[in-house]
């Protein structure tokens, strides 16, 4: 079984640094891929040259925005199952902001800039750490100060084609104090699903935070998913 690893909004496949040591170590194979942000098609098409770059089934994992991602990638006849760290889900038509606007704002949109071309950046400060990744060490901070690419407003606002989800097996670790993708709508996306749900304390950064839990439940679903 391939695993295929989504980063999400402004991230790296540094994302999964603290996971994907602990897949390979236990005989997994892992990819990780760096999507252009550009827009959601464009992120759809560069994870869907990583899954057709491996040759067996396949199961993805996306964090965050990356799990928008999963969702239209996870329409490859050789995808198997889904997992959601702490990410999008949407159905057929919907978009990120679409979703996140149902909603009362999340802490993290006071942090959030918008550059000269309509790209989004946090401005991290800290402030934004104490309020929105407070259970960071500080090695984990580097990695995520490193990441910080921008991201084009097109990732959040292009629509989601039929959802892989209606059809594959799913998983989701809900981040219970998450202050950027507010618990409730994981919650929410994670039922529609009809989701394995899981949930861990703590901020948006699961995989470096609760990396071990994190691996195990991505060794769960391909047991699972596994012939």
């Amino acid at each position: 079984m391939e695993i295929v690893l989504v980063h999400g909004a402004g991230g790296r496949p540094t994302t999964w640094s603290a996971v994907a040591p602990l897949l390979a170590a236990l005989g997994h194979h892992v990819v990780t891929v760096t999507n252009p942000m550009t827009s959601l098609e464009d992120d759809v098409a560069n994870t869907l040259a990583a899954v057709e770059a491996t040759s067996g089934p396949v199961l993805l994992a996306g964090h965050s925005y990356g799990g928008a991602v999963i969702t239209n990638v996870g329409r490859h006849p050789r995808v198997r199952g889904l997992v959601y760290i702490a990410a999008f889900a949407p159905d057929e038509g919907e978009s990120v902001t679409g979703i996140v606007e149902r909603y009362e704002p999340a802490e993290i949109s006071k942090y959030m800039r918008r550059g000269a071309n309509g790209d989004w950046k946090s401005e991290p400060s800290e402030e934004f750490w104490a309020e929105i990744g407070p259970d960071l060490s500080p090695e984990q901070r580097v990695i995520v100060k490193a990441e910080g690419r921008a991201a084009e407003d097109l990732i959040f606002k292009q629509a989601t084609g039929v959802p892989a989800w209606r059809t594959l097996p799913s998983w989701y670790l809900l981040a219970e104090q998450d202050r950027t993708l507010r618990p409730e709508i994981q919650a929410d996306m994670a039922e529609r699903m009809g989701a394995t749900l899981e949930r861990v304390p703590g901020s948006h950064y699961t995989t470096l935070v609760h990396a071990e839990r994190v691996a195990t439940m991505i060794v769960a679903a391909v047991a699972a998913v596994s012939p």
